[in-house]
């Protein structure tokens, strides 16, 4: 009690986080003031009702829990790395207001404590009621989890997963949102191992966040300002391990959750007991305080428990009826392709989900989410899908989200694809996979997909100039961490999944590949300078297309998988970038980021201007004769030109891009450039010199240019000396 009465005169106010501070009411402080219960030798009293997981007050630590159909709920507590609980604290039955229970406990010492509950209830698992007071389960809402410090190693021995309590006492000072618009985005997908991994890095905390960090420099000058990061959540790597081809095989992209909230403690350089999450903000605020926002891979579409054969972690033994669409027999939907499906439009859940996003941008000041297979976020509890799905629209509309980027994985392995469908409020932009798909065609030399690839290139607004404008919605892509990197497109015709074991039989076969001839590692130059020049071809038409451009880590310096599209498992040089390769290939590096430059240099590209003073609109279509805009299958030639007027320059910006996607050399004129302005080349994949990327344009003496077979150029409608191009 001397604990209690020294708070009691000094009438110091509960220490908690930021949010939870602000939630706090007079009568909550007042509280404090009520006499102690005893359970198990332990001081408690009731909690605070309102705040989920373990929160950290000036003498004890807050436990809230809740459950629908639970009877009885145990708190246990453990000496960090101990088999068996110190302590096992039932909450009283006054504890427990409506489904929520909630206690204070007294005289912890955080520094050396792990938790977790004991849930008992009905057990029928024809109506998905799988209580067992025997199974130690994680806290749904856990902020940090012991258990696989090490990667691809698990501590404990009898596979606990344990949460920690965390202080929360991070100084972001005025850090925030930096906000950048959509359409002036360049997005930047990379997993945080992967990044660093490989000693070729050279960095000092290699695979880490730390290591991130120390790569910021390099971001900066590559031009991005996003990087969207594969899953952070607490995963479990070892879930599949196995061995293959004399490759230990892991869960490496980390899509099966364990905690939602809870960063992989792995992916830290350093152990940071009730501290996690520290270096990941200081690698968040490194990047924000240079100019990069950061975008999280978020997977609340499944998680790690997975079907009836699957492990008992959390949301089985809180609420498995719940938590998960089952069918009429207690079975699980798997809309997911991983066994198991999260209920998410169950009003728990949607909670739970919302929770978990404000926390991450309160916390993290994450500036967005990417949502694996979004999809299944739109169906209701029988699977079927939903019209206005509550929690779509609830995200939309949330208001500390109210600035965040929301990007969906329009589609689930349950078949539904959504691509320029998904429910938007004019709120959420979408992967568009459709770009993907109709320019990896047309680039590779299928010309009769022009008049599709036309519709990606100038934003889609097939799929999304009804419910919200195609510049602002469609991320578009060429490449992702799902697929080959972009050197791989141009090298090799078919998947090589050899090393993932399953007999080549996973990962996509459609991929709109082409090996440029020689199918993967070659010594033939003529093939090796073609892969180039499609790799040239590919970036450029990506950064003059309407839209939010993302690229995929290692891309800019032509990093290879060998063949591998499915790499989901691969924790070696198969997914690691090889840096090496920056130095190797540094003149197509340097193209990269010049083209990503010129994307920044030109609004006319990126969105609608006011109207150019030339007359020229917006957009327009042309083929190899300016005068002809229809683009047909039988369309060599797709040439785009954009325009509007530049105030901050004082004249028009236009920008006139022409792709020559067929296999011979191609005549072309240009348009007649506007009064007072000349033609002047910018970029030309196919040029003999190697001079692909004019830092100065070169001025144009006459109309006609001759595409090079398989190139792209882009060209600018220049005033004089005084632009800068």
């Amino acid at each position: 009690m001397n604990e209690y009465r020294r708070h009691r005169q000094s009438r110091k106010p509960i220490e908690i986080g930021e949010r939870q501070g602000r939630e706090l009411r007079k009568s909550d402080l007042n509280r404090q003031m009520l006499a102690l219960d005893e359970i198990s030798g332990f001081r408690v009293r009731p909690g605070f009702y309102g705040i989920n997981g373990a929160t950290m007050l000036t003498d004890g630590v807050n436990f809230t829990v809740y459950s629908n159909g639970a009877t009885t709920v145990t708190l246990l507590l453990y000496h960090r790395g101990e088999d068996k609980p110190f302590a096992q604290i039932p909450f009283p039955e006054s504890y427990k207001i409506g489904k929520v229970y909630s206690m204070i406990v007294f005289g912890l010492d955080i520094e050396n404590l792990e938790y977790c509950y004991s849930v008992d209830g009905p057990w029928d698992p024809e109506k998905g009621l799988l209580f067992n007071k025997n199974n130690v389960l994680l806290d749904p809402y856990a902020k940090a989890v012991s258990g696989q410090r090490i990667w691809g190693q698990r501590l404990n021995k009898n596979g606990q997963y344990r949460a920690r309590v965390v202080r929360d006492n991070f100084e972001w000072n005025a850090t925030s949102n930096l906000g950048i618009p959509m359409c002036d985005s360049v997005i930047y997908e990379m997993h945080v191992r992967g990044f660093t991994m490989d000693p070729s890095s050279g960095v000092k905390c290699r695979g880490t966040f730390e290591g991130i960090k120390e790569k910021v420099e390099y971001l900066k000058r590559l031009g991005v300002t996003a990087v969207e990061l594969m899953p952070i959540f607490e995963f479990d790597e070892t879930r599949d391990k196995r061995e293959v081809n004399g490759k230990v095989l892991l869960d490496y992209w980390g899509y099966n959750t364990i905690s939602f909230f809870a960063p992989n403690t792995s992916y830290a350089s350093q152990s940071e007991y009730n501290k996690e999450g520290v270096e990941l903000k200081h690698m968040i605020k490194e990047l924000k305080d240079n100019g990069i926002e950061v975008i999280l891979d978020v997977v609340f579409n499944h998680t790690a428990e997975g079907n009836e054969n699957g492990p008992f972690i959390s949301f089985k033994g809180f609420d498995n009826n719940i938590y998960y669409l089952l069918t009429p027999m207690g079975q699980y939907y798997n809309f997911s392709g991983c066994g198991n499906t999260m209920n998410c439009n169950h009003p728990m859940v949607q909670e739970l989900i919302v929770e978990c996003l404000r926390y991450w941008v309160e916390q993290y000041r994450v500036d967005g989410f990417r949502f694996d297979l979004a999809s299944i976020l739109g169906r209701d509890q029988d699977g079927s899908p939903m019209e206005r799905p509550p929690l779509i629209q609830r995200l939309a509309y949330d208001p500390i989200l109210g600035n965040v980027k929301l990007i969906a994985e329009a589609w689930d392995a349950g078949g539904m694809y959504q691509v320029g469908n998904f429910p938007a409020w004019k709120r959420w932009a979408e992967w568009n996979g459709k770009y993907r798909d109709d320019i990896r065609s047309f680039l590779k030399g299928d010309i009769w997909a022009a008049p599709e690839a036309v519709k990606r290139i100038t934003g889609s607004m097939d799929l999304y100039g009804g419910a919200y404008l195609g510049y602002e919605s469609s991320v578009n892509f060429i490449t992702c961490h799902d697929g080959f990197t972009l050197y791989d497109l141009y090298a090799y015709n078919s998947k090589h999944n050899e090393d993932n074991g399953w007999n080549n039989t996973d990962g996509a076969n459609d991929n709109r590949s082409w090996n440029c001839g020689a199918e993967g590692m070659t010594t033939d130059q003529g093939i090796n300078d073609l892969r180039f020049r499609m790799m040239r071809n590919a970036i450029t038409v990506l950064m003059c297309s309407r839209g939010t451009p993302m690229i995929y880590a290692g891309d800019e310096f032509g990093n290879t998988q060998y063949g591998n599209n499915n790499a989901y498992c691969q924790d070696n040089e198969i997914s690691w970038l090889n840096w090496q390769l920056l130095d190797k290939n540094k003149d197509f590096f340097d193209f990269y980021r010049r083209v990503i430059q010129f994307r920044r240099k030109h609004p006319c590209i990126r969105k609608d201007l006011p109207n150019a003073k030339s007359g020229y609109p917006n957009i327009s279509l042309h083929t190899e004769n300016p005068d002809n805009g229809n683009i047909t299958g039988e369309s060599k030639v797709v040439c785009v030109r954009y325009a509007g007027f530049y105030n901050k320059k004082g004249h028009d910006d236009i920008v006139y891009m022409a792709i020559n996607a067929y296999w011979e050399d191609v005549q072309i004129m240009l348009p007649n450039p506007p009064e007072g302005m000349y033609w002047a080349l910018c970029i030309d994949t196919g040029d003999d010199d190697g001079k692909y990327f004019f830092n100065r344009p070169k001025p144009l003496t006459w109309r006609n240019k001759t595409l090079k077979a398989r190139s792209v150029s882009v060209f600018i409608a220049a005033n004089g000396a005084e632009y800068g191009g």
